[in-house]
């Protein structure tokens, strides 16, 4: 494990010029990594799976059942966090908010076996001390086009007329405005010719339990020549990731500790892969950890003024979840 920020970002900018595929995993405050080739991952206790790059042979993957709790928060708990923020917003010093908290699990699965049987665009396994299944891009680089794909807007597909609710929701369409907007900001930091090419895609996922409906956007970007020697920097700039935090960014970064009394750890932090020639990467969303044996699944939702307190309790509980269903598989 590396710490202090400067130490993470000069040994990503180290792998980077040698060009050799690496893993970095970068926590949400940015002061604590791991940065390692790919060929060294797996003998470390460390097993990835993104997009279609994967450190570990196929496996028999039991598809027996399983049992899921969860236990979370009380809701005055919840309520006297989101009170802090909305007391930021009307102070004017946020005006998007991401509120999360942990949610105690009890399940008869391994963080291991979760990896294997979990369906997500992202994997992660950490040394058993924690899990990410994340449906979330932070940003990917093709050439010298950098992409984003900020999500934000979450909902029930078993609630009636689930789809048109989220398309038309007012409130949820100012927040996705508002973290487009931001994350508009962050790639024109890093890149050139920024634009916005797809607006609130929605998509569905399949849980262990239910289904849910998301919404993200494509932003792209382009970078100047020689990016690839500067990719820890180029990070960075864009650290923590706008929609696991909210804008402006530092005044609601405060906000956040304020109200959530709790350390986030690597929940809401980046980890991608280099191989070389093109950089993909992922927000820990979607994330359990293991706390001395005891499981916590971190969730969480963006607040707004228009937020609903009972509805964004209700969301967090909804995102604690496993993706796994009869049809998903570990080489998914």
């Amino acid at each position: 494990m590396i710490t202090g920020r400067d130490n993470i970002k000069d040994q990503i900018d180290a792998f980077a010029k040698k060009g050799k595929p690496f893993l970095f995993v970068i926590d949400f405050d940015g002061t604590k990594g791991y940065v390692e080739h790919l060929d060294k991952c797996e003998e470390q206790d460390v097993l990835f799976h993104v997009k279609n790059i994967k450190n570990y042979s196929a496996k028999d993957v039991d598809h027996s059942p399983f049992t899921f709790n969860k236990f979370p928060l009380a809701f005055d708990k919840y309520s006297a966090g989101f009170d802090i923020v909305q007391k930021g917003i009307a102070d004017g010093n946020t005006y998007l908010i991401n509120l999360t908290y942990p949610t105690p699990i009890e399940t008869s699965l391994s963080l291991r076996e979760i990896f294997f049987r979990s369906h997500a665009k992202y994997k992660l396994f950490f040394k058993n001390k924690f899990v990410v299944f994340s449906p979330e891009t932070f940003v990917s680089i093709q050439g010298r086009k950098i992409y984003s794909y900020p999500m934000k807007g979450t909902i029930d597909a078993s609630i009636p007329d689930a789809y048109e609710k989220l398309k038309n929701s007012f409130k949820e369409i100012a927040e996705h405005h508002t973290i487009v907007d931001l994350i508009r900001n962050d790639l024109n930091i890093v890149s050139k010719r920024v634009n916005l090419e797809k607006f609130r895609m929605i998509e569905r996922i399949i849980t262990h339990d239910a289904e849910l409906y998301t919404v993200s956007s494509r932003i792209a970007g382009e970078l100047q020549e020689g990016y690839e020697e500067r990719i820890g920097s180029l990070l960075y700039d864009m650290l923590p990731a706008g929609s696991v935090t909210g804008a402006p960014k530092k005044k609601t970064v405060e906000i956040i500790k304020e109200a959530e009394q709790y350390d986030r750890g690597f929940y809401t932090g980046v980890f991608g892969i280099f191989d070389g020639h093109q950089l993909q990467s992922a927000v820990m969303i979607r994330f359990i950890e293991n706390k001395g044996g005891q499981l916590v699944f971190k969730s969480g939702g963006g607040i707004t003024s228009f937020s609903d307190c009972q509805a964004e309790y209700q969301e967090l509980i909804d995102k604690v979840y496993l993706p796994i269903s009869d049809e998903a598989d570990e080489s998914s």
